[in-house]
């Protein structure tokens, strides 16, 4: 099981801009999706955003058009570029390799 850790939450105003980092604790190899993940207050953690090994992706339609996934290489495994964002943005974005390995999230919060 891999350890992960995100990057690059913080404060945003609406319509700004934030790109999030997912670390891996050692160079992986892995054929799974990989996939970021956020969990608002109150709300069910939802997929926003997955990308497989040949690089296809999917987003959550809340997010589609404004967030953009990517892989990385070395401990770099993925990031989620995220653009025009809106406060309903506002959650604990964690990455996830299947099948258990999640971070511990980072706050990304979205000021009107």
């Amino acid at each position: 099981q891999v350890q992960l850790v995100e990057s690059g939450g913080g404060l945003v105003q609406a319509g700004g801009s934030l790109k999030l980092s997912c670390q891996a604790s050692e160079i992986i190899f892995s054929l799974n999706p990989l996939s970021w993940y956020r969990q608002a207050p109150g709300k069910q953690r939802e997929l926003v955003a997955v990308i497989t090994a040949n690089g296809s992706t999917n987003y959550a339609d809340s997010v589609k058009g404004r967030f953009t996934i990517s892989r990385g290489s070395g401990k770099l495994l993925m990031s989620l570029q995220m653009n025009s964002l809106k406060p309903e943005d506002t959650a604990v974005y964690y990455c996830h390799v299947p099948p258990s390995s999640w971070g511990q999230g980072t706050q990304v919060t979205v000021s009107s």
